[in-house]
Parts: structure tokens; C-alpha cells; sequence
């Protein structure tokens, strides 16, 4: 069984008439045949649309009690056992009755066409989920009721059902929409005529969008590569240069002259990356671009004109907004430009503008390789060859083997010169072909010792040798240069590659990213730097190495970041070829900056949450737990002051007992209370000694009754290093614990062992026990495990316990008891033990 479809009126406010159009598309269906059923439609009370539901089948709702109301919603089974080819669901934005079998209305009709039935829906657009704060600042009014715009771009139609603002004010005041007593206040607020206008903009640009889609689907699916002039889009070729921003600001002034104009800014960029125009003056325009509201596109491409005409029709433009070539006369024997070629390439269907602007015909240069800094020894190296090397090999020749004949000298010459040309570059290899030339000539070339040739062969020979010697000295220099740059670029590369890293995985901390800057440019120190305005003095927020600079102006190198931060560099000067990588560290160490304020801030914001949720639940725990013994005190007070009953000495024995009860209950309360308030605000400090455990543990016992524990510290313990006074608290409070949950007549067990450098107390118990997932939340302030009862404590003594061993320098953790029952095990450190002095020590200090 296939996928229902899906068709959906949209419209911009309540009142257009999506229902009324819903059900005469209904009516038109089941006259031509079609099985349509009503599965839920809400006519609000409009006579006109109630009596569109005359003569359609409405199935039976679902009633749905809710807060002592009830409420109806669709019935999704009634409508699936029903299976109509068609069924009518009103509202596809509605929220459904908690209980119903699915939150959202649109989630039902999913429903629905899975199992193959078509749906005919409706939606306005202030409903859509995207548009939810644009409609809020339009009108004020949060919607609470949305649909994902998924959900809307997926039907199979979507018709727009329009009403001009006037239109639908009238209808309002006719009382067709709302009731009468409602008309005034929704003409005042929601329905006035400024929101009306541009919630129906709204929904008309959505509606062309997704028309937009549709017609690009289509084209793409049929294939279809001619300019369909259903929309103006004007795409803007920027080379880089200072013209671009005319040029935005000129296509922009077109696509105002026609509606719906959309403009989008390409730069196109060659693929070897070696040659690209000012990254500071493309960052300008692109936020020009965005500026204008407009979009920027970065395409990769050798032919400028044939990667330009492919984007265009690639995104079905009708204009293309270039510049007048900034190209000398001269300059066109290279090729008739960019602009020319377009133009007549671009076809009927496709309009070029060239404008003119102030650096039209002032001459942008040749494409050239940039040059390439050599180092001192490669170029001193370059000159020996290309002059010490010819003469080295003129007397070579002439003098040992002088019957070499011309072709072979030449050819040695040749590669004099191309060995300069690699150890030194361009101009060596220039020397060494001229002096090469002089040299053939005037010791290999007849008549020797002279400057005049017999042979005009000898004339064409030379000067051949000349012209092979220079191309190939710029060829091989060429390719020297592009082999340093392209090394060059690829340790630019791995260096972006690593901070687009850093930026994904978040590791890099302020320190290590300008310790980095500083290692990968030689510097001896980096700052970064910022203030809070144009006139506040620089402050340093991260620094490394000796004296960093303190202002920019005092660095050797200063990086500006936004208009308030900049890295300050100091150590040397760097060429303006590494700004480049450096403008990417000072980005990412100013949002590395960000990243860790921002989490430092989360990381107080947690804070205070978690002591928001303290304090929540103690105003939980003392609204019953700490009422109830004041409940009991007052109560056996008021009995004992009551002159209306004479009360015995047995009776006012057991009420001053009860009160006593009450005050060491309260007592124990506000002692856990405040030990948790002293360890979440980090004020608890431990007065470390040594003692030994049998003097700390039977101490802790005085709050339990005296045959509910058993206690088994051996004397041969050692000493343990903690506070007696936290110990003592912690261990009462675990005991405590467990003679609560531990069964009648079964006595809790405490005791201790050493093991290693460590003492630990186990207190075992036989009660329920704790399963292994909540061994963990057990140690949570205001958390009881089971069924214990309100009255038996807010919670807090196990995290207590925790909280001042750890304090100590210990562990409180729980285990299972073998057989049954749980067992705290609470960790001290151990005192180190004293080596007894050795027998001839002994001897020594009895013979002085």
C-alpha cells in the first residue's frame, strides 16, 4: 500500500477561509466519486462553514476527559478502520488533549497517510515553526500550537488561500469570524491592519519559495539547463578587487526595480589557490553582501568565464552584473577578458551588465607567480654559477678539449644556466645566459677573438642559444618558486588544519594556542590584549614568554581582533606573507578566549542551579520533616500547660520524654543541615591528627540504642590520621543509616581493618539492601532510598558522611552485604608507623 498525499490550504490569519475552501473541495470530490469523510473539522461556530459540513460523513470524536472537562479530538483508529480515500482533518497545527494517542495533531495525520489515505488539511502560516519569532515580534503573541516546517514542505500541495487586510477586517466586523463581543478586541490588537499586511507577506514569500523548489526539483529532474526567467535573480561576479562594492551596491539597485529580485555575490577561485585576490577586501564585501541581504558563494574554477555562466544557470539566474575590465590596451593581446567572453557566451536567455567604475582601465598587472624570498646562500650560489661558472667553463674548453664543436659547448652553457637559474633564481640565470653568449662567441665561434661571426648559421645558433636559455631560466624559476609556495601552503595548511581541529574538539587552552603562535613564528613573547572601549587602557588576558608587550603600539607585530582585542607579538618583524596564518590564530585565540569565559560562567551558572536545587529541596525537607517534631514539642507543651486536665506524673513523664524526643530529633536535623551548607560552600577545614579508631568510633554510637550494634575494633590498629571530630560525625551518621534499615533483632555490625596505608570501617547491615544503579544516588543530599518514612530524616546524613570524608582525605562507598543487606565501607588514611632506633644507635647514645 503506497503513501497517502498530502494537500494543505495555508493562510496568513484566522478568518481567510482555509476550512470553507477545505470542505468545497470536499463537496467536489464526492460528486465526482470520491470516498471523503470528515474526520475532524472545527467550524467555530460560523454558520457559513457549518453549513459546508451538510451532506459530508463525519465520523464520531474521541471524548477525552481532562482537569474535570471534556474534551473531543480525532479518533486516528476510527478514521484507520474506516480507511476513506479521503479524510478532512482541520487544524494540523493542534495540540491534542494530554492522553490522546498522539501529542500533535500532525503526528495523527502521519498516521493516516501511512496506512495510504489522502489528507486534506489546514495550517496559517504564524503556525509554522521557523516563523514563530518573526510572527511574535510582528503581533506580539507567542504561538504555543506549531508545526515543523517539514511537515508543510513535504504535502503534495499547498495552496495559498489569500484576503487582502481590508477584506478581512470587514469580515471581522460583520462578526463572520469571532463572536461579537470579541470583534473590538481583536480589531484593536491581533487583527490590525499592520499585522495583517505582513503576516500575508509572510505567506506569500514561503509560498514562492516553495514554488522556488518546486521549479528547481523540476528542472533538475527533467533536466532542463535553459534560463527560466520566473524569477529575477542577479548574480554578481566579483574579482576581488576595490570595484566589487559598486558593483553589489548596483545589482542591489536592481533587484529592487523588480519584485522578489534576489541578488547572490560569487568569487570564483582558482584551484591551484596560488593566485587569489585580497582576503581583507572580500571579507569587506561579503559583509557587504549580507549587509544588503543578499548571499555570497565561493566557487572553485581555472575558466573564470565558464565556472561564472555554469553557476548562473546553475541557479537559474536572469542577469550578470560585472565589472569593466581594469585592463590596460595593451593587455588585451592576452585574450578579450572576462567581461567580453561572458557577454557572448551568456546566450539570449541570459542578460550581462557591464559597469563601469574608478578603477576601470588602470591595469590590474599580469597573472604572475608572487616572488619568492631566496636565502643568502642559494643566491650567493646562484651568482658563482651563473658567473664564475661560464668563464670556469671557457677555460676548461680551451684548454683541454678545444675540438668540442659549438653544438656541445652550447649545450653545456645551457646547463650552466639552468643550474643558476635553481640555485639562485631568475636573474643569475639571466646573467648566465648573457655571458654565456658573449663567451660562445668570442672564443667558440669563428673568427675566435673577434665579436663578428662568418657564419650566419653561427649568428642564428647563438641567438637561439640565448632565447632557449632564458625561457628555460624562467621555467625552471618558475617552477622553483611555485614548489616553494606550494610548501609553503601546505604548512599553512597543517597549520589551519590544527586550529580547525582545536576549534572542533575544544582542547586548546588560551596558554598552549599562544605558545603555539609563539613557537611557529619565532617570537619571544605573545599577548593578547583587550579593553573594553576606544578610550579604556589595554588589558592583558593571556600572555607567554618573557615581557609581553603591553599595548599594541609596542609590539613588533599586533594582530587586531574586532575592535577591542588585538595579539600583540614581540621578538621581529614578520613579512606580510605570514599575516595571513597569523590573522587565523588571533581569531581563534580570541574564541578560545570566549570559549573559556563562557565556560566558566556555565560552570557558576551550574552552581548556583545546584544550589538552587539544594535549597529547593530543603524547603521540601523542612516543610514536613522538620515540622514534625516541632508539631510533637508543641503539641506535648500545650498538653502540659492545659489547666482543663490534671495530668499524672507517668503522663507528664511521657510528654516532657516526648519533648525530649522531639528537641534531639530537631537537634540531629539542624546538625545535617548545617554540615551541608558548610560543604557546599567549601568552609569545612579538617584539624588533621592522629588518634586511634577506638576512640572516635564508640563515641559516634550514643545516638543508637545500645543492643542495636556490635562493635569489633582490634587493639593492634594504627593510628588513623583525620579530624576525630568529622570522623565521629560520619560514622554516626552511617550508622544511624543503617540501624534504620536494618530488621529487628539483627544487630548492625561495625567493624575496622587495616589494609595497606589504609584503616577502613565497614558497617554492615542486613536490611533491603540498595540495587548497583542507585549505589551512586544514595550519597545525593535529600535523597531516601525505598519506602523510608518522612519522618526518618531530610536525607542528608549519608552525604555528610561523604562529604567530610572526603574532606579527610578518604572514601565512603557502598557494597553488597553477602547474604543480603548493604555495607558502608568508610576509607581513612593510616598513620605511618615508627621504625624502632637500631640496637648499636642505642649502644652510642648510652656511651655519651
Amino acid at each position: 500500500m503506497g503513501r497517502g498525499k498530502l494537500r494543505i490550504y495555508l493562510g496568513a490569519a484566522p478568518g481567510v477561509g482555509k476550512t470553507y475552501a477545505m470542505l468545497s473541495e470536499a463537496h467536489r470530490r464526492v460528486e465526482r466519486g470520491t470516498d471523503c469523510v470528515v474526520a475532524f473539522v472545527e467550524h467555530h461556530h460560523r454558520a457559513r462553514t457549518e453549513v459546508m459540513l451538510h451532506g459530508l460523513e463525519q465520523l464520531q470524536r474521541k471524548e477525552l476527559e481532562y482537569r474535570g472537562s471534556v474534551f473531543t479530538e480525532m479518533d486516528v483508529d476510527a478514521v484507520l478502520e474506516r480507511h476513506p480515500q479521503v479524510a478532512l482533518v482541520d487544524e494540523l497545527a493542534h495540540t491534542n488533549i494530554p492522553g490522546s494517542r498522539n501529542d500533535k495533531r500532525w503526528q495523527d495525520v502521519e498516521e493516516l497517510l501511512a496506512a495510504g489515505i489522502d489528507v486534506i488539511s489546514t495550517v496559517n502560516i504564524q503556525h509554522l515553526e521557523s516563523l514563530g519569532d518573526i510572527v511574535e515580534s510582528i503581533t506580539g503573541v507567542r504561538q504555543r500550537e506549531t508545526v515543523p516546517d517539514e511537515v508543510v514542505r513535504r504535502a503534495d500541495q499547498i495552496e495559498l488561500v489569500d484576503m487582502s487586510p481590508p477584506a478581512l477586517r470587514r469580515r471581522m466586523a460583520h462578526g463572520n469570524i469571532y463572536k461579537s463581543d470579541k470583534v473590538d478586541a481583536a480589531l484593536a490588537n491581533y487583527f490590525r491592519p499592520g499585522n495583517l499586511t505582513a503576516l500575508r507577506e509572510l505567506a506569500l514569500l514561503w509560498v514562492a519559495d516553495r514554488v522556488d523548489a518546486y521549479l528547481t526539483e523540476y528542472r533538475s529532474e527533467h533536466r532542463v539547463s535553459a534560463i527560466w526567467g520566473s524569477r529575477e535573480r542577479i548574480v554578481v561576479g566579483l574579482t576581488g578587487g576595490p570595484e566589487g562594492r559598486t558593483l553589489i551596491r548596483r545589482a542591489a539597485r536592481l533587484a529592487e526595480k523588480g519584485a522578489g529580485g534576489e541578488v547572490m555575490a560569487v568569487y570564483i577561485a582558482r584551484s591551484d589557490g596560488l593566485t587569489s585576490a585580497s582576503p581583507k577586501e572580500l571579507a569587506v564585501q561579503r559583509t557587504l553582501v549580507e549587509d544588503l541581504g543578499s548571499t555570497f558563494h565561493h566557487v572553485i574554477g581555472d575558466d573564470v568565464s565558464a565556472a561564472l555562466l555554469e553557476f548562473a544557470r546553475g541557479v537559474n539566474s536572469t542577469q550578470i552584473v560585472l565589472g569593466v575590465s581594469r585592463r590596460k590596451g595593451w593587455q588585451y593581446v592576452f585574450g578579450p577578458g572576462v567581461g567580453a567572453t561572458v557577454a557572448r557566451e551568456s546566450g539570449p536567455d541570459l542578460d550581462v551588465h557591464l559597469i563601469t567604475h574608478d578603477e576601470a582601465g588602470k591595469g590590474r598587472g599580469l597573472s604572475t607567480v608572487p616572488r619568492t624570498k631566496l636565502g643568502r646562500a642559494r643566491l650567493i650560489w646562484g651568482w658563482l654559477a651563473g658567473i664564475g661558472g661560464p668563464l670556469l667553463l671557457t677555460l676548461l674548453l680551451s684548454s683541454v678539449t678545444p675540438d668540442l664543436g659549438l653544438a656541445n659547448d652550447m649545450l653545456l652553457f645551457l646547463a650552466l644556466t639552468v643550474a643558476a637559474a635553481l640555485l639562485g633564481g631568475l636573474y643569475p640565470a639571466l646573467a648566465s645566459a648573457a655571458l654565456g653568449s658573449a663567451l660562445l662567441n668570442w672564443y667558440f665561434t669563428p673568427p675566435i677573438h673577434t665579436w663578428t661571426i662568418a657564419d650566419p648559421e653561427n649568428i642564428v645558433a647563438i641567438a637561439i642559444f640565448f632565447g632557449v636559455a632564458v625561457s628555460v631560466a624562467s621555467v625552471v624559476d618558475l617552477a622553483a618558486r611555485r614548489t616553494h609556495q606550494a610548501a609553503r601552503l601546505r604548512s599553512e595548511s597543517e597549520i589551519l588544519s590544527f586550529l580547525a581541529g582545536s576549534v572542533l574538539r575544544g582542547e586548546t587552552s588560551l596558554e598552549a594556542l599562544l605558545e603555539r603562535v609563539r613557537e611557529t613564528f619565532g617570537m619571544e613573547s605573545v599577548a593578547l590584549l583587550e579593553r573594553e572601549s576606544d578610550v579604556e587602557p589595554w588589558t592583558c588576558a593571556g600572555s607567554v614568554g618573557p615581557g609581553p608587550s603591553n599595548r599594541p603600539e609596542d609590539a613588533d607585530v599586533d594582530m587586531p581582533v574586532g575592535d577591542h582585542m588585538a595579539l600583540a607579538l614581540s621578538g621581529r618583524v614578520l613579512p606580510a606573507s605570514d599575516r595571513r596564518v597569523l590573522a587565523a590564530f588571533a581569531a581563534q585565540a580570541a574564541v578560545v578566549l570566549d570559549r573559556q569565559r563562557l565556560q566558566h560562567e556555565a560552570d557558576q551558572a551550574r552552581d548556583l542551579a545546584e544550589g538552587n536545587r539544594i535549597r529547593t529541596a530543603l524547603l521540601a525537607a523542612v516543610s514536613h520533616d522538620l515540622r514534625t517534631p516541632l508539631a510533637g514539642i508543641k503539641a506535648s507543651v500545650s498538653s502540659l500547660r492545659s489547666d482543663d486536665v490534671e495530668w499524672s506524673e507517668e503522663d507528664r513523664a511521657e510528654l516532657l520524654e516526648a519533648i525530649e524526643e522531639g528537641a534531639d530529633r530537631l537537634d540531629h536535623l539542624v546538625g545535617n543541615l548545617l554540615d551541608m551548607s558548610r560543604l557546599q560552600t567549601g568552609t569545612v577545614t579538617p584539624l588533621i591528627r592522629e588518634i586511634d579508631l577506638d576512640e572516635v568510633v564508640p563515641m559516634a554510637l550514643g545516638g543508637v540504642p545500645e543492643d542495636s550494634v556490635e562493635l569489633d575494633i582490634p587493639e593492634t590498629l594504627p593510628m588513623v590520621v583525620v579530624d576525630p571530630g568529622l570522623l565521629e560525625r560520619a560514622v554516626a551518621n552511617i550508622v544511624e543509616n543503617a540501624v534504620k534499615y536494618s530488621p529487628a533483632g539483627k544487630p548492625v555490625l561495625v567493624s575496622a581493618s587495616a589494609i595497606a596505608d589504609r584503616v577502613e570501617v565497614r558497617v554492615v547491615d542486613r536490611g533491603p539492601g540498595v540495587p548497583d544503579d542507585a549505589k551512586d544516588r544514595i550519597f545525593a543530599p535529600f535523597q531516601r532510598y525505598g519506602d523510608a518514612p518522612r519522618g526518618a530524616g531530610v536525607g542528608l546524613g549519608l552525604a555528610v558522611a561523604r562529604g567530610f570524608a572526603e574532606s579527610m582525605g578518604g572514601t565512603l562507598n557502598a557494597e553488597d552485604t553477602p547474604g543480603g543487606g548493604l555495607t558502608m565501607v568508610l576509607t581513612v588514611r593510616a598513620a605511618p608507623l615508627l621504625q624502632p632506633p637500631d640496637h648499636m644507635d642505642l649502644a652510642a647514645r648510652s656511651a655519651n
